[in-house]
């Protein structure tokens, strides 16, 4: 039964700890392990983790081009043509109202939460009531032609 105090390693799990710069017959003297020249074989040596030794940096070779607008609404798309494939595979009823949890549910956009815009490729015949964040001026004049309702959402 083993005590506490009789408890030891493994033979061969502790390997003995690299004593470097103590001399030749430690097996690690003269350069102490780092090398024979060079910046890092002087004392007090350090460089930053990003520096690449008087290379031209990444971050400077990089082209910096462009503009990000971080304030640009991205709409999901959503045709006419759509609504009224829809409606015609009986996904949405005549004279419903279209709102995001009804395209999110029926699959038309990907996410529920993010605005989308309704736009005016194809064909609408089907009465809807459709809500939407924006509307394209051809599908609005569609929606209203097959005698249904527009209202926008604010977000």
């Amino acid at each position: 039964m083993d005590i506490l105090s009789n408890l030891k390693y493994a033979k061969g799990a502790v390997k003995k700890r690299k004593r470097i710069a103590r001399g030749e017959g430690s097996g690690h003297g003269g350069t102490a392990t780092r090398g024979m020249n060079g910046q890092k074989s002087r004392s007090g040596a350090k460089h930053r983790a990003w520096f690449e030794g008087g290379q031209m940096p990444l971050q400077r070779r990089v082209p910096k081009k462009g503009f990000n607008h971080i304030f640009k609404i991205e709409y999901q798309p959503v045709n006419t043509g759509r609504l009224q494939e829809l409606v015609d595979n009986k996904k949405i009823e005549e004279g419903a109202d279209v709102t995001p949890a009804v395209l999110f549910k029926a699959g038309a956009i990907s996410k529920a939460a993010a605005p989308y815009k309704i736009l005016g490729r194809g064909e609408l015949k089907a009465k809807l009531n459709v809500e939407a964040h924006a509307f394209s001026k051809s599908a609005k004049e569609q929606i209203e032609k097959a005698g249904g309702t527009i209202k926008e959402i604010k977000a």
